[in-house]
């Protein structure tokens, strides 16, 4: 029979690492899962809404500056690099792989490059369903001004860049301020044992 009075054994350690992968996981896959739902949402409404090359815009005054229209892309982000579906698409594996792989090992406190891993596994997943359902070419439809013709997922890869240049500047900063602390602490030290 079974003491109640014991403590239960501990769990091994390769269960608490499957239980802490498995929760680092879920906020990635829905933070990218949320943004490829809205990116594939807003292009299959442009699909069907639109003809290719056929511009929206409810606001007269402001469709010099931003429009809707319909648009498709076989280069990178912003209409970059055209013709370059295959080599787009391959890159996107690897860093859809990259990411999946990296993202556990960064640090719970590290947000700003989980939040752009996140954005960026979105963005960069967004835009290979479209390369692979419609032959390479991407469709895009935010038109601002004369900047290319882009999409929620360039925007989100974009933004996700952006986040993960302003966490490297932010923690180099902290690091830097660290530093300045202690060698600042350690000078006062050795002034007043003097």
């Amino acid at each position: 029979m079974e003491n109640l009075n014991e403590e239960p054994a501990e769990a091994p350690a390769s269960v608490d690492v499957v239980s802490q992968t498995r929760s680092a996981y879920v906020g990635l896959l829905s933070l990218a899962g949320g943004i490829v739902l809205l990116d594939q949402f807003t292009k299959e409404v442009v699909r069907r809404t639109l003809a290719f090359g056929e511009t929206w815009m409810p606001l007269d005054w402001l469709a010099p500056w931003a429009r809707i229209v319909h648009w498709r892309n076989t280069g990178a982000a912003f209409g970059m690099f055209q013709e370059g579906s295959l080599i787009f698409a391959s890159l996107a594996v690897i860093v859809i792989g990259l990411i999946l792989y990296y993202y556990p090992r960064v640090p719970r406190h590290d947000w700003p490059l989980r939040l752009a891993m996140g954005m960026q596994l979105g963005g960069a997943v967004g835009n290979l369903i479209d390369r692979l359902r419609f032959s390479g070419q991407v469709t895009d439809f935010v038109s601002i001004y004369t900047f290319p013709v882009f999409n929620v997922a360039d925007t989100s890869i974009t933004v996700g860049v952006i986040v993960l240049l302003w966490g490297v500047w932010f923690s180099e900063r902290h690091a830097r301020e660290k530093r300045r602390a202690e060698s600042g602490g350690s000078e006062l030290e050795q002034a007043g044992s003097d």
